[in-house]
């Protein structure tokens, strides 16, 4: 009997991590990029393998997925350089290491001419050998607070003065590319904004923001699905404690004090004003400097379905400590630290995803499960594309991470083809 054509048997007792939060053991069958129903192939088609892959016992996951990634290894997404195009696939083939499939290129508060220049340049891209798939470009800014700006440029930072539909034409131009727009809610004219993104099929997500609960409630009622970086730039704030040698991470600018009266758009995650059959998602920047592991577990613990982990990475990511830049930012990286240049404000991380989960797992106590999951399942599912990424569910492509048991990721698969593979250590001889 002939062999099936293209198809890869993944095989050997490998933990396959389900989308129900659970683990069995199984092969894991790959046609055409996508994941087969081996009964149907067996007793249909009576067909087999012709190509086996080994997996030893591997963790087997969905390829992660980062919503929000401002560049890396020298690359900034928010300089309009030559060639935008090379920039991305740059950095698309090297975050393949990190178990990253898919992801949003990330673009911070910029002059309009970069918007112009940039998005025509990101195209959206299914991945493979040359790198990570390409899901739309991440606007965050410049529709955001002044208050709550962060790293973000204030000369460029925008209101909604002609309403808001029209205002994102003019600032943005073309939103063919688009997956994602932060912006802030209690802006005048934002709601508009938020109508009309969701009616072009775009997400849009809270942050950068003074709102209260109240109109990030309304938001999410106009159709906002997401939080950006929970607890970074948005109310209630107060000044950092004293670091302590259990955290001596802490910054002014990113401590959050919560207030029972009014919790902003933190309270979004146990808000009972949530329209029924929603769901609203939150991005986690799980570095073990932008958020205290308390503040971590609470969020986890409050609603562990929506929790998304994202990186934040800048252009520093994967280079040495000194001078960067961050859109039009210059960052100073001091240890593992991001600062504009000057002040004791954090820009962005230098994290990479496969770090984020393994510490997510390791400060909030979470299962393996759970943790994948993060970076996996529930960006999928924000983005609406969970029936094709995200789940090694029967339909899905084949974008899988083999990890070891202590989650560094040993291959990545795209569409069942290898794309990249971790190179064994070298034995150490003996004198």
């Amino acid at each position: 009997m002939p062999a099936c054509a293209r198809l890869q048997l993944m095989r050997t007792a490998y933990v396959r991590v389900c989308v129900c939060a659970r683990a069995c053991r199984e092969d894991l069958w790959v046609r055409e990029g996508k994941i087969l129903d081996p009964e149907k192939l067996f007793f249909d088609e009576k067909a087999y393998a012709d190509e086996q892959v080994d997996c030893e016992g591997s963790i087997v996951a969905p390829g992660f997925i980062d919503v929000q990634i401002n560049g890396g290894y020298g690359v900034d997404f928010s300089q309009a350089s030559e060639d935008v195009s090379a920039g991305v696939s740059l950095v698309a083939q090297k975050i393949l290491e990190h178990g990253v499939t898919s992801f949003c290129p990330t673009l911070v508060t910029s002059p309009m001419d970069v918007y112009h220049k940039v998005l025509p340049q990101v195209k959206v891209d299914d991945g493979g050998g040359h790198g990570a798939g390409v899901l739309g470009v991440h606007l965050e800014g410049p529709f955001i607070s002044l208050e709550k700006k962060g790293a973000h440029p204030e000369r460029f930072l925008r209101t909604f003065r002609s309403g808001g539909p029209a205002d994102l034409t003019q600032v943005y131009g073309s939103l063919d590319n688009v997956a994602m727009v932060t912006l802030a809610p209690e802006l005048e004219g934002s709601q508009m904004a938020v109508k009309e993104l969701c009616r072009r099929g775009v997400t849009v997500s809270l942050g950068h923001s003074v709102a209260n609960l109240s109109q990030a409630e309304e938001a999410v009622q106009h159709g906002a699905s997401f939080i950006t970086h929970l607890f970074n730039a948005m109310l209630p704030v107060g000044p950092a404690p004293a670091p302590t040698r259990h955290w001596p991470m802490l910054t002014s600018c990113h401590v959050v004090q919560f207030h029972h009266r009014d919790p902003g758009i933190v309270g979004l995650l146990t808000s009972d004003r949530i329209p029924e059959g929603r769901s609203v998602f939150y991005g986690m920047i799980a570095d073990g400097i932008h958020t205290h592991p308390a503040a971590l577990r609470i969020a986890h613990r409050a609603h562990p379905a929506g929790l998304v982990l994202v990186t934040d990475a800048i252009a520093a990511m994967g280079l040495p400590p000194g001078r960067h830049t961050l859109g039009q930012q210059v960052i100073q990286i001091q240890g593992l630290h991001a600062y504009v240049e000057g002040t004791q404000t954090l820009s962005g991380s230098i994290a990479t995803m496969d770090m984020c989960v393994r510490h997510f797992k390791h400060v909030s106590g979470c299962s393996v499960e759970e943790a994948l999951e993060a970076a996996s399942l529930h960006p999928a599912q924000l983005l609406g594309i969970s029936h094709q990424k995200g789940t090694l569910d029967f339909g899905s492509h084949a974008d899988v991470v083999l990890l070891d048991e202590s989650l560094g990721v040993k291959a990545t698969f795209i569409s069942g083809q290898e794309v990249w593979r971790r190179k064994p250590q070298k034995k150490k001889t003996a004198d």
